[in-house]
């Protein structure tokens, strides 16, 4: 049986998204494992959307809190606010009690992936307050470390990301996911579901 990695995201402008389509890619490179995508609801108002210029969401569906329990692993996808996820995401998790008290998600694997409008945004303070997301479901924070190598050290050019794991700068949403952000977004999605496949004791 295929071991499954969903990449559950939210994303208003489309940074979030290109980099869980990486995710995915990655993911999927790894032999026995089925990677897909999903949004989770916005909570936003048309109205209010259209104000701030976003674009029209991607026909990739929409994931309900039960459908998480069908994952053998996962990679989670913001934006930051102040220095925290959205709180799209925060409401799609807070409506996770259900799993919470049949302990449904423990002991299963799950990264973080985000996007920020700057530098000193939430590259790492993002990820850090949503630990406590996994903390009380008992999943495994699974951290991308060093493990991406040299690219974990550029200095020559800007890059998101951190040991925490992969990132992109949006600044005032003219910018996109570098080729480098999206070659550690891949690194993520790999990395990620080999370590699912050998929790889950597949082949």
């Amino acid at each position: 049986m295929a071991t499954k990695i969903y990449i559950v995201y939210y994303s208003m402008y489309g940074h979030v998204e290109k980099l869980a389509e990486e995710i995915k890619k990655g993911a999927a490179s790894v032999e026995g494992v089925e990677a897909k995508l999903w949004q989770v609801p916005e909570t936003l108002s048309e109205e209010v959307l259209a104000k701030m210029s976003a674009p029209p969401k991607s026909d990739v569906p929409i994931i309900t809190p039960q459908e998480l329990a069908e994952a053998d692993g996962f990679v989670f996808g913001f934006p930051t606010r102040f220095g925290m996820m959205s709180a799209q995401f925060k409401a799609f998790l807070d409506a996770t009690g259900g799993l919470w008290r049949t302990q449904q998600l423990a002991g299963k694997p799950a990264g973080i992936f985000y996007s920020t409008g700057s530098q000193g945004g939430g590259q790492e303070t993002t990820p850090l307050t949503a630990i406590t997301q996994l903390v009380h479901h008992g999943m495994i924070f699974v951290p991308i470390g060093y493990t991406f190598g040299a690219g974990m050290f550029e200095m020559e050019n800007i890059k998101g990301g951190s040991p925490y794991g992969a990132g992109t700068f949006a600044g005032d949403g003219s910018r996109q996911p570098s080729e480098l952000e999206l070659q550690q977004a891949h690194h993520q999605g790999k990395y990620i579901a080999a370590i699912t496949k050998k929790l889950k004791g597949a082949p």
